[in-house]
């Protein structure tokens, strides 16, 4: 690694590897190609390596300790105030374009202003003793096997889960403590106890009136996410609180690079994971290999000859059947007339009308792609008799903006299901390519303009004739249209 500053001790050199792959790995999402990202992650490295002996050398007051983030968030931090400086110095060109627009919004602005205004899960992490707190962040975010962290910062292994829930508790106290000293509006004081008291239990629920209040507040969802220690969600609430741009990316990173290094999926993979430690393949692993692949060869070789195998009945049968497929639709119907004042086919209002809920069901049940873009109703459905009754949407959406700034909007989602839920996705298409930076009360996923909305595990059932919502933080140029084409579940929902 040129130009990289030489390690002080034989602890440093053992972990600067580690150290300059977390580095890079969020040089490459901040930048524009492989060049560019390692003289960012160079630059990052030196400085906040020389931060971080500063900090360690520098005189600290009998009974207090200065507050400090583990070595490997300090060097990410590193990265954005690198990428910070290419911006102010004219060479943003180099950087993701993303990364640019958020750099010059006020949501960067809050990870380098007033303290009590920076992000809760931030200035939580700062506030636990450094081997506290890079135990929480190498097993949350750098998703390292408990084993492995515990040996090296050296705990016990046999008590190391126990310290790990001592941590995480200790974690939503700091939390909660920076909760109640963030500067706040009336309303979202009136709710902080509240908060407190719903985020402990799993099994708690959340009033409809505090769900309101998190799908339109950030810094209320951020604490929610910090506080909220079951469900999974710690993890993403420490990346994008430490990183801010790009946390969950570099987080689905680390977790994928992580599984490369234990070597997930080959023999041994697992007792590594357990123990840390790599083990060699044994005799029985090669002998099991080597039947698993006579195996397959012998199917490959059965499933050739009954390929070969004839089927489907005699000549005369083919002869008499040239063709056993089905044909799409009946020839002796008349198609629909091209005109739409025409009248609807009689044979038609026959077949009985398909249930947009039904087809939606199976759609979200299957393995294919979620939540497909609709293509309206059927004909059977369009065209059916005058005597059936006129299918009701299963449910009903409402889309609010709440705010909007240059590049960006904040927007709420509120969906009425006339049918019980226990689980539930929401989807929907921009319009003009708009991008969804941040979302909470659901998990996002985003491909081209379609958005999907998942339930968070806190949400997931829904009373009949109730509903649901979430918010978002998204990005805009040019033209902001509302969103089109929203299902829940598949199923296509009217506008309220």
């Amino acid at each position: 690694m040129p130009d990289l500053p030489t390690p002080q001790d034989a602890t440093e050199a053992a972990l600067f590897t580690e150290y300059w792959d977390a580095v890079l790995s969020f040089a490459d999402l901040c930048t524009s190609g492989a060049q560019t990202a390692n003289q960012l992650a160079t630059e990052a490295f030196a400085a906040g390596l020389r931060e971080a002996r500063a900090e360690g050398s520098s005189p600290v007051r009998a009974g207090r300790r200065a507050p400090r983030l583990p070595m490997i968030p300090l060097l990410l931090t590193a990265v954005r105030t690198a990428a910070a400086g290419w911006e102010a110095d004219g060479l943003g060109h180099r950087l993701d374009p993303d990364l640019r627009l958020w750099l010059n919004s006020d949501k960067a602005a809050r990870y380098t202003g007033p303290p009590l205004q920076r992000p809760v899960a931030l200035r939580g992490l700062r506030d636990l003793q450094e081997a506290d707190a890079s135990l929480l962040w190498l097993v949350e975010v750098e998703a390292l096997p408990l084993p492995v962290v515990a040996r090296r910062l050296g705990l016990d292994p046999e008590v190391a889960s126990q310290e790990l829930e001592q941590v995480r508790a200790l974690f939503r106290d700091r939390s909660h403590r920076a909760h109640l000293d963030t500067p706040m509006d009336a309303q979202c004081r009136s709710y902080v106890r509240l908060l407190d008291a719903v985020t402990r239990s799993s099994g708690a629920d959340t009033p409809d009136d505090l769900s309101r209040h998190l799908a339109t507040c950030v810094q209320c969802a951020e604490a929610a996410a910090c506080l909220r220690l079951h469900g999974g969600g710690l993890p993403a609430a420490l990346a994008g609180g430490v990183i801010g741009w790009g946390g969950l990316a570099y987080l689905e990173r680390r977790r994928r690079a992580a599984e490369v290094r234990l070597g997930v999926g080959r023999p041994g993979a697992v007792a590594e994971r357990e123990t840390g430690d790599p083990k060699e393949d044994t005799g029985r692993g090669r002998l099991l290999r080597g039947g698993l692949l006579a195996a397959a060869v012998l199917l490959s070789m059965l499933a050739l000859g009954v390929s070969m195998m004839p089927f489907g009945g005699s000549d005369e049968d083919r002869t008499a059947r040239p063709d056993d497929r089905q044909p799409v639709a009946d020839p002796s119907v008349p198609l629909p007339s091209a005109d739409p004042s025409g009248p609807a086919p009689t044979a038609r209002s026959t077949a009985p009308a398909a249930s947009s809920t039904a087809i939606g069901t199976a759609a979200g049940s299957a393995g294919h792609d979620p939540d497909p873009e609709p293509q309206g109703t059927s004909s059977a459905t369009a065209r059916g008799s005058a005597t059936e009754p006129r299918q009701e949407a299963a449910c009903r959406f409402e889309y609010e903006q709440v705010n909007e700034w240059p590049d960006g909007f904040q927007a709420t989602v509120t969906i009425t299901t006339a049918e019980a839920l226990t689980d539930w996705r929401v989807s929907w298409s921009f319009q003009d390519g708009q991008q969804v930076s941040q979302m909470w009360d659901a998990r996002v996923s985003q491909r081209g303009t379609r958005v999907t909305a998942t339930a968070a595990d806190y949400n997931r059932s829904v009373a009949a004739d109730g509903s649901l919502s979430f918010g978002f933080l998204a990005s805009w140029d040019g033209t902001n249209s509302a969103p089109r084409a929203f299902t829940l579940n598949g199923s296509p929902c009217a506008a309220r």
